[in-house]
Parts: structure tokens; sequence; C-alpha cells
């Protein structure tokens, strides 16, 4: 199926790696220029060179830091005119109320929480000026499943959950379309390396971290490209009368 999206600029944060970086191969192969944000320069300079070694498309990075305002304004000023945004970054850390700590919780929630929030002020503002636009924010199915021992995660994810939903109602009198993605477990290395180390824990072997999830929906976490996939339709024309949206993903577990 032809997405029509060849030619799009997108602007993909977190994009080094995981998930980010499966929707930037994805989109890539549809003929987009990516625009790469993450913090390492390193890692976002080999995320680049795999993603033109399968396709002749531009792909930019920009090295840089979600957290502040600051730096969120300076990456959209050096990214210019973008169709598409991908909020992406940030991990929030596990514990329950009385092990997560202030601190640690206001961080967490400056780079995915607030990060994303500033971003798309600042971008949604350039799309209402042309008006035309999609973004998309990959969230977390914590929004909804509520884990205690992932409380700081579940309150921020069912926040952009709501931020999305809330923007994405009024976007269409603007032209834009604003979607966001929950996914499940996916296999990125940090799942893969919190499984190999609850392995050694449990087995004694942390080759043996497959067993873990085995019990999963399919006997399998997602693969990062399943996501990138949906990611793809959802920013596509194909999806045209899509907003205000979440969509999960988590094989209906």
């Amino acid at each position: 199926m032809d997405l029509h999206l060849a030619g799009k600029r997108v602007l993909i944060t977190g994009g080094s790696k995981g998930i980010g970086r499966a929707t930037a191969e994805v989109l890539a192969d549809e003929g987009c220029d990516i625009i790469l944000v993450a913090r390492d320069q390193a890692t976002l300079d080999e995320a680049a060179a795999g993603i033109r070694a399968r396709r002749q498309v531009n792909v930019r990075t920009i090295a840089a830091d979600l957290s502040s305002d600051a730096a969120v304004r300076k990456v959209a000023a050096e990214a210019g005119e973008i169709d598409i945004l991908v909020n992406n970054a940030g991990a929030i850390p596990p514990g329950d109320l009385l092990s997560v700590d202030d601190d640690t919780w206001r961080k967490a929630w400056d780079l995915k929480v607030f990060g994303y929030i500033s971003l798309c002020r600042v971008v949604y503002g350039a799309m209402k000026a042309r008006g035309n636009g999609v973004i998309i924010n990959v969230i977390g199915a914590a929004g909804e499943a509520f884990p205690t021992g992932y409380i700081a995660g579940a309150a921020g994810n069912a926040s952009l959950m709501a931020f999305t939903r809330a923007l994405g109602k009024g976007a269409p009198k603007d032209g834009l379309r604003v979607v966001a993605i929950n996914p499940g477990p996916v296999e990125t290395e940090r799942l893969v390396m919190l499984q190999r180390t609850n392995a050694q824990a449990q087995f004694g072997d942390p080759e043996r971290w497959r067993e873990l999830t085995a019990g999963m929906p399919f006997g399998r976490p997602a693969s990062p490209a399943e996501i990138g996939n949906a990611v793809a339709f959802l920013a596509s024309d194909r999806s045209g009368y899509t907003t205000g949206t979440v969509l999960t993903i988590n094989g209906g577990g």
C-alpha cells in the first residue's frame, strides 16, 4: 500500500535506537526525509548511517537533551519546517510511590511529559500556520494499565494520553491531526537488558531470558518495527480521519 509519504519531512525524538530508530527506518522506506534527535551523537551517527544504507533519503541528526524548554526550541529551530513529528524520547524509571523520590520523578517528567508537551507546542504552532501536519506521541500502555510499581510512568503516560486527546480534538479546525500509540512490551535493547538480568537472577543464565517472555501474547514482545509500521500508517493520509485517538498495541494483553 502506498502511504503517500514520499518527500515528507519527519522529526523523530529518541530516534537513535529502539522504537524511534525502527520508526525512522519504516518512514525512510516510504521515502521520507528524516531528522533524528537523541542525546548521544555517536549513537545518532550510527543510526543515520544505517538508515542511509537502506534508502537514499536525507537523514539529519540533532544531539539534544529535550528536558528543557530552551533545548526544545533550539531543536525545533534547527529542524526547520517538518510535516510529521514523532515524540518518542524518554523512559520513566520504575518504582512505587515511596521509592521514587521527587527529584527522580521531576527529571523523568521533564523529559518525557513536559518534553512532549513543549515540542508539541512549538511544532503545532508552525504546522497551524501552514494548515497541515501530523503529530504522533509514542506513550506507553502503563497509562491505561496503572501498575503500582511503575507509578511515575503510569501517571505520566496517562497525562500524555489526555493531552493527546485534548489537542487532537481541536486539531481538525487547524488542518492538523494529533494521535498517540501506547505500546506494550517491545523488544528493545532496554527490555532485553532487563530480561537478561531477570533471567540471571531466576535461572542463573541470562541467555534464558526469552523464557520470561513466553507468557506474553503470541509468546513474545512486539518488535520495534511493528510499532514503526503503525506510526507510518497513522502519519499517512490513509488514516486521514484519525485524530485525538490513542492506539494501544499490546497483543491484547
